[in-house]
């Protein structure tokens, strides 16, 4: 379900990818699961890093965001974009990239999947201190170091027409649950399955849900759906920043049912696991919120404002730059 929204952002750079792929395949330079003494060795601090990005607008603006913050620290930097993190992450394990913008919770299920096969139980939870405990005791072996997450979620959100919340008096998922109503859910067929899902929604808050209307993860058509009262809710994410222009509002998940999905770089310990790599891109943690980063992807999404362009912004705006 939490698959960054791939129904909602298929902005994708295929060349990139194809490129990458060859450089994986080919000579990689860097540690490796196959050479764990460049796990343990010391952290490096190159001075010209790549900063990887997944190609859809979010990840694009935070890919813009580290890259300049660590020009401003001193380093050379330059932006590779990669389609999928099938990808990317072996490319971070071996030195290709060397910095990328992750999710906690969802990169936490990928490594642990990785290690212990698709069936492995989840070990992202809504409890961040927990989900970063098993990130980054996944993360180590591979040459990986978590760095600290900010403030900014991305996480998994269900959304309702105003004017229906407004009637019913809905403010958070529990107030619909105790409403009774009956609610067709539009979102991605998966939904049907997934415990953060439909049986979430079912078992945590008592939501009377009727079906799943497969119309996608925050996709126009899903929106359009519970726009028009063919659909009760919509699960799309938590910095979906078109969520007005449908006249929808996101329901407050106040029981915590879904995953730590924060914002956390993740970084190449041999190459970029320096205290200067940590602390450039830790000038972004206590400023960049949740809201701030919906109306970034707004900016870009809807404005069609250049990524690059949004996040210098947004820096100087603040102040880090």
């Amino acid at each position: 379900m939490k698959r960054r929204a791939a129904e909602r952002r298929t902005q994708r750079r295929t060349g990139f990818a194809a490129a990458l792929l060859v450089l994986v395949g080919g000579c990689a330079t860097g540690p490796s699961l196959e050479n764990r003494g460049e796990v343990t060795a010391p952290p490096g601090d190159s001075k010209n890093l790549v900063v990887g990005s997944a190609g859809f607008t979010e990840s694009d603006l935070l890919a813009q965001m580290y890259a300049l913050l660590l020009k401003k620290a001193g380093y050379g930097t330059r932006i590779l974009s990669v389609a999928n993190r099938e990808l990317y992450e072996p490319a971070l394990e071996s030195g290709q990239i060397d910095v990328v913008p992750e999710y906690a919770a969802t990169f936490a299920d990928w490594l642990n999947a990785k290690k212990n096969g698709a069936d492995a139980s989840p070990v992202g939870s809504p409890d961040l201190d927990r989900t970063m405990k098993a990130l980054r005791r996944l993360a180590a072996p591979r040459g990986l170091t978590v760095l600290d997450p900010g403030k900014a979620v991305d996480q998994n959100a269900f959304a309702v027409a105003a004017s229906y919340a407004e009637r019913h008096k809905l403010k958070t998922l529990s107030d619909l649950g105790r409403s009774g109503l009956r609610v067709s859910l539009a979102a991605g067929d998966e939904c049907v399955q997934r415990p953060y899902c439909a049986p979430g929604l079912k078992k945590v808050y008592g939501i009377d849900i009727t079906r799943v209307d497969p119309k996608g993860v925050g996709t126009t058509q899903a929106k359009k759906a519970v726009q028009g009262g063919q659909d009760q809710m919509v699960l799309t994410t938590s910095t979906d920043a078109t969520l007005d222009n449908f006249g929808l509002v996101l329901l407050k998940d106040d029981k915590h049912l879904q995953n730590a999905d924060y914002l956390v770089p993740v970084v190449n310990r041999s190459r970029a696991g320096s205290e200067g790599v940590a602390a450039a891109l830790g000038r972004l943690n206590p400023v960049l919120t949740t809201e701030d980063l919906a109306s970034m992807n707004e900016q870009v999404d809807s404005w069609r404002r250049l990524p690059q362009d949004v996040a210098r912004a947004y820096l100087e705006d603040k102040g880090l730059l």
